[in-house]
This record gives C-alpha cells, sequence and structure tokens, in this order.
C-alpha cells in the first residue's frame, strides 16, 4: 500500500505533467485536451470504398484537430488522446457490429510491423479497439518489409503491401470487422481482406478511425473556409 508521502509525490509528477502540457489539437497550455479540441473528436462517419471493393466506414476525416491527435497517439506517445479517440472509433465499430445480423464476429486489427511496435512500445489500432470497448483479435501478422505508405499513389501503395500479411490459424467461416487507424485509398485493408479470406475467413467490412479528405472534400472545405 502506498504511504501518503508516496501518494503526494505521483500527485505532485501528474500535476507537473499537466502544467508542462499543451493541447493538442491546438496548442492551449495546462492542459492535454481543451474542450473545445474535444468536440472536435465527435464521430462524423464517412463512407469509403477499398480498390478491391471493401466497404469502408470511418469514424472521421484526418484532417485538423482530429489529425494532430492522432499524430501525437502514433508519433509522440501520448496515448492518453486513444480515449476519446477511441470513443469515436467505438461508435462506428458498434454500428457495423450491429449489421452482422447476430453473427459472432471478431474485431481485427492491421497489423504494426515490428519496427513500429519497436519504436512506440504499443500497436496503435490494438490500443484504439480497447479504447472503443472491444477486444482485438490479432489474426495478422507482416511478413517482410515493405516502404512507407506515405507520398505514394494509389497503385503504389496496392504492390507495396501486396503479399506483406499472414494469417495466424484457419478462419472456419468466422466473420471479421477489419480495423485500423487511418485510411487514405484502402489497399491495406484490400490486403487484410485478401489474407483474411484465403484462410477462411469471412470480412464484412473495415472500420478506420479516420479518413484521408478526397481532393473533393479537400476543395470543399477550402471553399467553406473563404466564404466565411
Amino acid at each position: 500500500m502506498l504511504s501518503l508521502a508516496s501518494v503526494r509525490a505521483v500527485g505532485t509528477e501528474m500535476l507537473t505533467l499537466l502544467l508542462a502540457a499543451s493541447c493538442a489539437g491546438c496548442g492551449e497550455p495546462e492542459t492535454m485536451l481543451c474542450g473545445s479540441c474535444r468536440d472536435g473528436l465527435r464521430a462524423a462517419p464517412r463512407e469509403r470504398t477499398s480498390p478491391g471493393g471493401l466497404h469502408v466506414r470511418a469514424a472521421m476525416s484526418f484532417e485538423s484537430v482530429a489529425a494532430r491527435c492522432i499524430r501525437r497517439v502514433k508519433d509522440e506517445g501520448e496515448t492518453v488522446l486513444a480515449r476519446p479517440l477511441g470513443e469515436a472509433l467505438g461508435e462506428v465499430l458498434r454500428e457495423v457490429l450491429a449489421e452482422s445480423s447476430g453473427e459472432s464476429v471478431l474485431v481485427v486489427p492491421v497489423p504494426t510491423t515490428r519496427a513500429a511496435y519497436r519504436r512506440r512500445g504499443y500497436r496503435v489500432p490494438d490500443l484504439l479497439i480497447r479504447r472503443a470497448g472491444a477486444a482485438p483479435s490479432s489474426l495478422l501478422s507482416t511478413r517482410g518489409r515493405s516502404a512507407d505508405q506515405r507520398g505514394l499513389d494509389a497503385e503504389s501503395r496496392a504492390q507495396n503491401v501486396r503479399g506483406t500479411m499472414r494469417v495466424r490459424r484457419p478462419g472456419e467461416g468466422r466473420a471479421v470487422v477489419l480495423v485500423d487507424d487511418v485510411v487514405t485509398t484502402g489497399a491495406t485493408f484490400d490486403e487484410g481482406e485478401r489474407a483474411l479470406r484465403a484462410a477462411g475467413f469471412h470480412v464484412l467490412a473495415a472500420v478506420a478511425l479516420a479518413a484521408t479528405p478526397r481532393h473533393s472534400e479537400r476543395n470543399a472545405n477550402a471553399s467553406g473556409t473563404r466564404r466565411k
């Protein structure tokens, strides 16, 4: 049992951390996430279709406050932000699972490379799934190496991830939903579906925390900003 002095020391350390923090969304000092930016992380679902025809549903657009918070989780180790992000993901994930007609559906995270896991010490999709209130089924693993997807066009992304995933056990017809943090073209989801389907799983859909905006959405947002 902690002594009173130990409790006070922990409290002091937490207060120091808070005072040194800044809002992940806007930079406001002395808070990890201000009220306004937390409101900006509410689910606003986006629909996508992957190049392979897989239905993808994302909880929000990967821009502004959401993009900054996701980057803080992925690149700066601020896992406390996974809770509000996971809440948004959970809204969409529960809707997708509810559409499964009573089937027992496995929630499968897109696998993290060994290098990314060593760098972070955690797997972002798995963390988000847990914060969404679900249990990740780690059926997929990576094999071989692939280049960083950033900066690649749709065709290059598909070629880059082709054949990079394998499944740990046979599916025997089990239904699954794939989950990732950010979807751009959907090529990674297609590779996950390919591997799972080959192992005997039935992929119902894919869910992402955020979707990279399409050019038409960026133009619309820019136009709306200019009109204000």
